[in-house]
């Protein structure tokens, strides 16, 4: 065998033995609110599949807005699973048949929460909303995020909608929303009480955690998009006590 022949069994054999213990990929859509949290989720994940082969699945995580990821999803976007902030969107892939049935479910409830930097600015009703004592109010585009279109039901709610149109700045996502009153740029805003409960980030100010009867539960869902075993192995860890330990831990309700 001459040497040319030689070094490609060998580049063969390579390409075959890393085929072969080369990690399942499972390329995940997540709300843009729930990112931080799914990121603690998804390592752990990683960290218990390296089994005694040294096989380690990856996780490849895409935040957006849940109404882009729909958008993407249907028009034939490569996602494995999509954790959306809401429980329309999954339950319209089901239906048009871009997901797997029967694989829906919620994973966590989401909380709505008026935030400013500002000590003692915001009270414990939320009265500055009707004071008016500012120049932006920020909020996530109510077409296509859930935490956005439950911050127009509280306007809504509270009968100052129409009241606030020339006060409110739209964020594309609530990550661009809370990045609004944390530069400052708005000096109060409408943001995911897990963002102000985010460990990796010092949070001060004063909050208004809106209560429950004037907006609808946030009812934060997952599908299976494409019949995969890595992907139901996913969903099923998220599901374990571990990973809703986590979500708990990062101001989440719990279905």
């Amino acid at each position: 065998m001459n040497k040319i022949n030689l070094l490609s069994c060998f580049f063969i054999i390579y390409v075959l033995s890393t085929t072969h213990v080369a990690a399942d990929v499972l390329r995940v859509a997540v709300a843009s609110n729930f990112y931080p949290t799914m990121k603690l989720i998804a390592k752990r994940y990683e960290l218990k599949t390296g089994g005694s082969s040294g096989q380690q699945h990856k996780v490849v995580l895409i935040p957006g807005s849940s109404g882009k990821h729909f958008a993407q999803i249907m028009n034939g976007a490569p996602f494995d699973v999509f954790f959306s902030a809401d429980e329309e969107r999954p339950r319209l892939l089901e239906k048009e048949g871009k997901a797997q049935t029967g694989t829906r479910y919620t994973y966590a409830l989401g909380k709505l929460v008026l935030w400013s930097p500002l000590d003692g600015f915001i009270d414990s009703e939320g009265s500055v909303l009707k004071q008016k004592d500012f120049r932006y109010l920020a909020i996530a585009n109510p077409k296509i995020s859930p935490y956005g279109a439950s911050a127009e039901e509280v306007l809504r709610s509270l009968k100052i909608w129409d009241n606030m149109q020339d006060s409110m700045v739209r964020g594309e996502n609530i990550t661009q929303t809370f990045q609004f009153v944390r530069s400052s740029n708005a000096k109060l805003g409408f943001v995911a009480y897990s963002q102000i409960m985010n460990p990796r980030l010092t949070i001060t100010g004063s909050f208004w955690e809106v209560p429950q009867s004037i907006y609808k539960p946030i009812q934060q869902q997952a599908i299976l998009l494409k019949d995969s075993s890595i992907g139901k192995e996913f969903l099923s860890f998220v599901q374990s006590d571990e990973s809703l330990s986590i979500i708990s831990k990062s101001g989440y309700g719990l279905p």
